[in-house]
């Protein structure tokens, strides 16, 4: 491997017994897909230094995606644009590819550069086979760096959607959480761009 595609070496403070785990950063990241050191069908997130493969598109998923594109392009017109499954910069360390980001206007729609935390007024995740890790790993990261808001659409089976808003002072968590199966959902931030359930969950 060369050298400049190294991680950097994490080692415990009784390193005596324990190998050596190795942290990758952004810049590495975006080195390893352009040199072709990753497949090119690989579909990885980077989250806090680590790779972690990105579950399989079912059809739940594709098409709820699809499905919320659609209405929160109409909801938001330009108030906001509308990202499907791009990725954010949260850090040097973490790079995650959710499934939707509404982000703060901008004349150059976001093609210099991938957007940042700073940018993003809600982010949504489509949650089929992937809702603990979601949960557990994903929504803590969120609000580590700082998102306003998070949607989990949770399914196939019992539909709803896990709404994470109103982060700590010190953004260790989310203060609110909501679950909704029907009636209408409202960003934060957008209070214009009212969602309905019912045309989500078809």
């Amino acid at each position: 491997m060369p050298a400049s595609l190294l991680p950097d070496r994490v080692t415990p403070a009784d390193n005596a017994s324990y190998p050596i785990r190795r942290l990758w950063n952004v810049t590495d990241f975006h080195c390893m897909e352009k040199t072709g050191f990753l497949p090119p069908e690989s579909r990885l997130e980077l989250i806090e230094g680590e790779l972690f493969d990105m579950a399989p598109i079912g059809s739940f998923h594709a098409g709820t995606v699809s499905i919320l594109t659609r209405l929160l392009m109409r909801a938001v017109a330009d108030s906001a644009i509308v990202h499907a499954q791009s990725p954010v910069v949260l850090s040097d360390r973490s790079e995650p590819q959710p499934d939707l980001l509404l982000l703060r206007p901008r004349s150059d729609y976001y093609l210099s550069e991938h957007p940042r935390s700073q940018d993003v007024l809600l982010l949504i995740e489509v949650s089929d086979s992937t809702v603990q890790f979601d949960r557990k790993t994903k929504v803590p990261l969120y609000a580590r760096h700082g998102i306003p808001e998070v949607w989990l659409v949770v399914g196939p089976k019992r539909r709803h959607i896990e709404v994470y808003r109103d982060l700590l002072p010190d953004h260790s968590a989310y203060q609110a959480r909501l679950q909704l199966r029907t009636g209408s959902l409202t960003p934060a931030l957008l209070p214009q761009a009212e969602i309905f359930l019912d045309e989500v969950f078809i």
